[in-house]
């Protein structure tokens, strides 16, 4: 993978998350209780980190919301058995919703997607109803073995995903779409 599939997603890189082997802190969020394993490093994310994590040789993952409480990618992480139809299915209803930028991306657990929705500067709380809309539609058609992020569910801590190691698929605009 290039730099230039990772400039696609809009990585917020004043900060990244480094994952170690044991717990690094607890959180306790909505009477839940959470052991997070990753570390905030406040230090712009580099393009060594991210050649380290495509080697495998640390984990890092990126937050989701900037500082400003505003989100560029709603993210659908597919974690079921089959990400072709998984995948064939998630763009056929995305192109119908309107949205004509998005990217699947490979993670380290082969048939596991992450599919980012580059919605652009969304509110936190928006682009939570938006994912919930898109889930339920999806849900329709097939049996749900996803997760939408951002979401209220988690906290902010958890509202994080790993960079990915390969481009699934990408798809940008399209002459055909009803909201161009």
């Amino acid at each position: 993978m290039t730099s230039m599939d990772l400039k696609l997603i809009k990585i917020v890189s004043d900060h990244y998350w480094l994952k170690h082997d044991e717990m690094v802190s607890k959180i306790d969020y909505k009477g839940r209780t959470f052991f997070n394993k990753y570390e905030r490093i406040n230090k712009i994310l580099s393009q060594t980190l991210i050649d380290q994590h495509l080697k495998k040789q640390i984990t890092i993952a990126h937050s989701l919301i900037n500082q400003h409480n505003k989100v560029e990618n709603i993210v659908i992480d597919y974690n079921g058995t089959d990400p072709q139809r998984f995948y064939h299915k998630a763009q056929l209803l995305l192109r119908e919703e309107g949205y004509i930028n998005f990217t699947a991306y490979e993670t380290k657990t082969p048939g596991h997607l992450h599919v980012y929705i580059h919605k652009g500067h969304t509110t936190f709380q928006e682009a939570i109803q938006l994912g919930k809309t898109i889930s339920m539609k999806l849900a329709a058609k097939q049996p749900k073995q996803w997760r939408m992020f951002p979401t209220d569910e988690l906290p902010l801590e958890y509202n994080i995903l790993n960079l990915p190691y390969e481009v699934y698929a990408k798809e940008r605009g399209a002459s055909w779409s009803k909201h161009m």
